[in-house]
């Protein structure tokens, strides 16, 4: 039960819900242990204007943080728990404070000058399920809530091994590692906020998910919060849709489907398009792709009926029309949920035609959804181009091999995670690895050389799950946790 909130400027608290910063700039010195929720309020409190305390590549989030700010009641959206204070006097410099947080050196340096030292206050900070809203208060410090708040830990901004790295790195005063991923989080941030005030956000999905695999990446956030459960929304009800009789709108999740999966079209033409809030229309081709290869296909939701020879016949036709000399090199693909008729199978035999049921195409989307670029798309085409006619189980024979790959990772990196903590190492080497990923039930054996390779794509800045300390020799690369590989069921 919280009784009290922390006045701050509402930019450091939209940098603590971020996860960009685990630390404020308190008035007064806080005592770790004690939790608040944290109260926004303007920034006249800062020593400089914003263009001058924040940093550039935070400026866009602070201005659209106090655009958001009430004039009668404000919105406490977090709570927080500090874990630790610290003075800053004037024999420190304050350059690796300003790398790691939202503030210039400047506006540190200002600050100080103002207060005579900084207090620097970590923060453990957690979001509320709901924002909650209470009248604007006059107090510079802490301010009584008109009702005590019921919180939990359930929603914290950063797991508590992500917290920790952050806090030493913090302590330690080391510099941040990846300055560039920070230049390009902050690029993508600033388009994908303009593009929000021009109501142009659903065109933007893209950098959506980029900016936040860069931030999870960065440490700014533990999870891509909403953004997998808004997915599988949508996912959940191809299935059900397409054994509807509902056409349009089947043919619309197909072509979302195909675009989550990574396919993409750059012809303009409706008739043979990938657009997910439009259909082929008459005449039209249901869905096609030229990118990474290309696919063209027709779709078939049936309640209760069956497919006969005319859908593939339809594909045939109708995909010679509108890619000509284009139709033939296609990938060609029925998603249908009805039986077959036998002539029809014939055809889809004799004309290199693959048809799958829409369960195969949502099992595919979850997993895509679930673990992004889990599904390799030119494997895909193998599957699909062994399978002629009925490719069901060829695809779900593929499924089962990419959940079998990421329960691997998963447990790769659950064995240095048990390493770290256990038996207390920082780094651990690729022998020791192996050691504790045998001798702990894995879901595969694997030779050394395969467990190094692995261990090295888990370490890539595209994924993230490891970090690694190169040596002098490939087998004496050091590796260390960063976030979890959940399995998801």
């Amino acid at each position: 039960m919280l009784q009290i909130a922390l006045r701050l400027p509402t930019p450091d608290i939209e940098a603590l819900i971020e996860g960009r910063s685990i630390a404020i700039i308190p008035r007064i010195f806080v005592n770790p242990g004690r939790q608040f929720a944290l109260y926004p309020s303007d920034t006249s409190s800062n020593a400089l204007p914003i263009e001058q305390y924040y940093r550039s590549n935070f400026i866009p989030t602070a201005q659209q943080s106090l655009a958001e700010l009430g004039s009668e009641t404000v919105q406490i959206k977090a709570w927080a728990k500090c874990e630790r204070c610290e003075v800053l006097d004037d024999s420190e410099s304050l350059d690796f404070l300003s790398q790691l947080t939202v503030w210039t050196t400047a506006g540190l340096e200002q600050t100080r000058v103002k207060r005579g030292h900084i207090f620097l206050a970590y923060l453990r900070v957690y979001r509320l399920p709901q924002p909650i809203e209470i009248p604007v208060h006059p107090s510079p410090r802490f301010i009584p809530l008109p009702q005590p708040l019921t919180v939990t830990q359930n929603t914290p901004v950063l797991s508590q091994t992500c917290f920790e790295q952050r806090c030493r790195q913090m302590e330690e005063r080391q510099p941040p590692q990846h300055p560039e991923l920070e230049e390009l989080q902050s690029a993508i941030a600033k388009r994908c906020c303009l593009q929000q005030i021009a109501s142009l956000s659903n065109n933007n999905l893209g950098a959506k998910e980029l900016d936040q695999d860069i931030k999870q990446f960065l440490g700014w956030s533990s999870q891509s919060i909403g953004k997998f459960y808004s997915d599988f929304i949508w996912i959940k009800t191809i299935a059900d849709v397409g054994n509807s009789s509902d056409g349009h709108q089947f043919e619309k999740l197909v072509r979302k489907s195909l675009l989550k999966l990574g396919f993409t079209n750059s012809r303009n033409d409706p008739k043979a398009s990938l657009n997910p809030e439009a259909t082929g229309g008459a005449g039209g081709i249901d869905f096609y792709a030229d990118a990474p290869y290309p696919i063209v296909g027709e779709c078939k939701a049936t309640k209760n009926e069956i497919v006969p020879s005319k859908t593939p016949g339809q594909l045939i036709q109708l995909g010679n029309n509108h890619l000509q000399q284009d139709y033939d090199p296609c990938l060609k693909l029925i998603v249908a949920a009805g039986e077959l008729t036998p002539d029809a199978l014939r055809t889809t035999l004799n004309n290199q035609i693959s048809v799958i049921r829409p369960e195969t195409l949502q099992h595919l989307v979850e997993l895509q959804a679930q673990y992004k670029g889990a599904i390799d798309l030119l494997k895909l085409k193998a599957c699909l181009q062994d399978a002629y006619g009925l490719a069901d189980d060829k695809i779900e024979q593929y499924l089962v091999q990419v959940r079998q790959d990421i329960a691997v990772r998963s447990h790769i990196v659950k064995s240095v995670k048990s390493l770290q903590e256990n038996a207390g190492l920082g780094e651990v080497e690729v022998g020791q690895i192996y050691g504790a990923y045998i001798g702990s039930s894995p879901p595969k054996p694997l030779m050394p050389n395969e467990l190094r390779d692995i261990l090295i794509e888990l370490s890539s800045p595209l994924t993230g799950y490891l970090g690694r300390s190169k040596g002098n020799e490939l087998n004496r690369d050091r590796f260390y946790f960063l976030r979890d590989l959940p399995l998801i069921h």
